[in-house]
C-alpha cells in the first residue's frame, strides 16, 4: 500500500492535468516500486501538436516527498525544444545546481517547478 503522501501527490497530478481541455494524454504511467518509491512518466499533447514529457523519480524520506530526478521537456510540432527543466547534474556552476532550465539557446539557473507550474507555463503559450 502506498503511503498517503505519495498517493495524494499522484492523485493531485492527475487532477491538475484533467483541468486543461486542450491536453491529450498520450501516456500516463505510475510505476510503483515500493510503498515509498514511484516513477511517474507522462506524455501530453497540447493542441494536438506540442509535446510535454514529464518524468519524475519520487521517494518518501522523513515523511516528505523527495525527487531523486525529474525532467519536464516541452517541444513544438517540429520536435524543437521550447524549454526543459531538469536535475541532471551537468551544469555545476549554475546557482541552484543541479536544478536548471534549458531554453532554445541558453541554460539558466532555476528552482524545481511543480508540475502545475509547468502546465500553466505551457498553457500560457496558447491563446
Amino acid at each position: 500500500m502506498l503511503l498517503n503522501i505519495l498517493s495524494d501527490y499522484l492523485a493531485q497530478i492527475e487532477q491538475t492535468i484533467l483541468q486543461y481541455s486542450n491536453i491529450y494524454v498520450e501516456r500516463y504511467e505510475e510505476e510503483i516500486l515500493t510503498p515509498k518509491r514511484a516513477n511517474l512518466r507522462i506524455r501530453l499533447r497540447f493542441n494536438q501538436t506540442y509535446l510535454l514529457e514529464i518524468n519524475e523519480a519520487i521517494i518518501i524520506t522523513d515523511n516528505q516527498l523527495e525527487f531523486l530526478d525529474y525532467r519536464y521537456h516541452f517541444q513544438d510540432e517540429n520536435n524543437c525544444l521550447i524549454f526543459r527543466y531538469d536535475s541532471t547534474p551537468h551544469f555545476p556552476n549554475l546557482q541552484n545546481f543541479p536544478h536548471h532550465k534549458h531554453l532554445q539557446n541558453d541554460v539558466i539557473a532555476s528552482e524545481k517547478p511543480e508540475i502545475s507550474q509547468v502546465l500553466k507555463e505551457v498553457n500560457q503559450m496558447f491563446p
